[in-house]
């Protein structure tokens, strides 16, 4: 019988994982619901009141310490599986975490953890469960794992592209002076599922007008638009977990010559950044692309952040695309590229495309037009 895709791409995870485990000199990786155990394993966990906790072990079954009610979640898996359950009384959950722990025979374990999802619910529960067991960051194994994407994870940041600019270009009607910020976010967030986001957005859409663009991640308010605005929009889709986030900026009616050559510069710079996306150079590269352009121009003191950041299962993940990251580019990462000028009190730019870097350079997956667009009053 022929294994099916599933399966093989599980044993392949899981096989990288556990090198990777080895060669760290940890005996097991432990996590909770996050990107990284969707990525490992295909199940999709809240992080609730309720933890869920996943034992990777090299040469082991997973493990997996779960609440009965999401037990059927585990059925029908594509790789060899332990599951244990527990009921609805807390008092349990130290109990179950110790029976697994003991049919992985991880008592006495240097242990790996993911620190930006593993809560201290669950930390104090491993250290009361695996009193003579020792614990480090397995951050870096674990975002170099997913660091790299292959054809299919690529295809579906593709499809959230697509999802994204389709919902956006939906949006822009009714975009004017006199609606509100918040108005404008809950177009976007209709037009976003039916353009066919996943359920869970990968981020609350910046909508933000006149002042309020100076301010790179700011919410939705109940300012009205006026003529004469730039209005920053950041928003993004999902597509089977995977993520896409694009910045357009816009004019509300005749733009004053500063917005408007900060929207030429901002544009260059861009431009600059994903011509400097190139396969083995170092990701500062791209930021020193991009940043030398709206230094060069006099604005570099109001480029406050990096250039981008990864994108795949998360909105920020590895690599990260600023001036000290030596880390070469390499084949299937994918990445955004998003210079910006912020000008305090008055007004910003930002232009952001995805980027995948490929065997003979890169592609943006983002292709809406990047000029600042002026819209009717």
């Amino acid at each position: 019988m022929t294994p099916s895709p599933a399966k093989e791409l599980y044993a392949l995870r899981h096989h990288r994982l556990f090198q990777s485990v080895e060669s760290a000199r940890l005996e097991a990786v432990i996590l909770n619901p996050s990107p990284t155990l969707y990525y490992l394993t295909g199940m999709q966990f809240h992080l609730s009141e309720r933890p869920v906790l996943a034992f990777f072990k090299p040469g082991s079954p997973l493990a997996l310490v779960l609440p009965r009610l999401e037990a059927q979640k585990a059925v029908d898996t594509t790789f060899p599986i332990q599951t244990f359950p527990y009921d609805e009384d807390p008092t349990g959950w130290v109990e179950v975490l110790q029976k697994a722990a003991e049919w992985c025979e991880l008592n006495t374990a240097h242990l790996g953890l993911e620190p930006r999802y593993m809560r201290l619910l669950e930390f104090n529960l491993l250290e009361s469960a695996l009193p003579q067991a020792t614990f480090e960051s397995g951050e870096a194994l674990l975002s170099a794992l997913r660091m790299v994407k292959d054809a299919a994870e690529v295809q579906a940041m593709r499809q959230a592209a697509r999802i994204a600019q389709e919902a956006l270009q939906a949006t822009l009607p009714v975009i004017r002076a006199g609606v509100t910020e918040r108005e404008i976010a809950a177009e976007l967030i209709v037009q976003l599922y039916r353009a066919g986001s996943d359920p869970t957005l990968p981020f609350t859409p910046i909508v933000s007008g006149g002042p309020n663009s100076a301010n790179p991640h700011a919410f939705p308010s109940n300012r009205p638009l006026t003529i004469g605005d730039l209005l920053v929009i950041d928003w993004g889709a999902a597509f089977q977990g995977y993520i896409s986030d694009i910045t357009r900026t816009f004019g509300i009616g005749q733009l004053e010559p500063e917005f408007e050559r900060i929207a030429q510069v901002v544009l260059e710079a861009n431009s600059a950044g994903r011509v400097a996306c190139i396969p083995e150079t170092p990701a500062s590269s791209v930021d020193r692309a991009a940043r030398s352009v709206i230094e060069a121009a006099g604005y570099g003191v109001y480029f406050t952040h990096r250039t981008g950041h990864g994108l795949g299962l998360e909105g920020h993940e590895e690599p990260y695309i600023r001036g000290d990251n030596p880390d070469p580019l390499l084949t299937g990462m994918s990445f955004t590229v998003e210079p910006g000028i912020y000008l305090p009190g008055r007004g910003g730019v930002r232009i952001e495309d995805d980027i995948v870097i490929s065997a003979t350079g890169s592609e943006s997956l983002t292709d809406l037009p990047r000029p600042v667009q002026i819209l009717p009053a």
